[in-house]
């Protein structure tokens, strides 16, 4: 594996002078942030739109809930979300990525626009993927999977987390270029949330230099998830998702001095404003 001092970007991908701001437009009716809430394609387009004016450098879209204990949407189902949002953000000349472990909804999802694919089972949910983001050259996140969301909180076992997600992206990264996908065009991303705990994820967080020595750029994805719920719990109660807000810019801007490529939020404004102000403290420090 490669290594880099830098934050980077993937091939494909414009290069930013501080840590990008992905925006999350959730097309479901069942996401655990804020499903139903742009599920209409004319509303979820806006939404991208106004994402970008609060500061959003990318806008990813998604049609399937990746929530702990959710079950798979249908192929047809996930297209018929996904690819007229994506169509009509990529005609405003948005940035749009999309999230997605099917290749046919990445493959057309990329014809209608689409810059970067997001897979969060990093191409291992369809053994078609990695082929066809091949075949289309897009930019490709690998993010840490053990497995789907309904039974994903039983493998979130760990001697050493940052260790070992470090090692298991390492070896799909190796995997995914001997699919075909240049290493220059992919990203890695630890899967906060995804068979990890509170614990395994604030680990991770802090240990992200040992996913930067992997020579890609690295997405946090920390937006309102539940281990920020924890650490936020008073008397055992936890609040809300779309009570974490302040939480997750808190941990943008501690991703983006730590050398985060980008990361990923549902809510733009307080997170664009974070990132800016650790790039502005990197800078004084220079």
């Amino acid at each position: 594996m490669k290594s880099s001092s830098g934050r980077g970007t993937a091939d494909g991908l414009p290069e930013w002078d501080r840590c990008a701001v992905m925006g999350v437009v959730n097309v479901t009716p069942d996401s655990f942030s804020d499903g139903g809430r742009w599920f209409d394609t004319t509303a979820a387009v806006k939404r991208g739109l106004d994402l970008v004016a609060q500061g959003a450098d990318l806008v990813d879209v998604g049609g399937e809930s990746t929530r702990p204990g959710a079950t798979r949407v249908d192929e047809e189902e996930e297209l018929r979300r996904v690819v007229p949002v994506v169509r009509g953000l990529a005609s405003e000349g948005v940035a749009v990525s999309v999230d997605t472990m099917r290749a046919s909804v990445a493959e057309q999802a990329v014809a209608a626009g689409a810059r970067l694919v997001n897979d969060v089972s990093g191409g291992l949910a369809d053994p078609r993927m990695v082929p066809v983001v091949a075949a289309a050259g897009a930019p490709f996140v690998v993010m840490h999977w053990r497995g789907f969301s309904a039974d994903m909180n039983s493998r979130a076992v760990y001697r050493d987390v940052v260790a070992e997600v470090t090692a298991e992206l390492a070896e799909r990264l190796d995997a995914v270029v001997s699919g075909g996908i240049a290493f220059e065009r992919l990203v890695v991303d630890p899967g906060l949330g995804f068979a990890k705990n509170a614990e395994h994820d604030l680990a991770l967080l802090a240990g992200l230099d040992a996913l930067r020595a992997l020579g890609r750029p690295v997405l946090v994805a920390a937006s309102r998830k539940r281990f920020l719920g924890h650490v936020l719990a008073k008397e055992g109660t936890a609040p809300p998702a779309r009570e974490r807000d302040a939480a997750t810019a808190a941990v943008s801007a501690i991703a983006a001095h730590r050398g985060a490529w980008a990361v990923r939020v549902h809510e733009v404004r307080a997170t664009a404003d974070a990132v800016r102000v650790a790039r502005a403290v990197e800078g004084a420090a220079r």
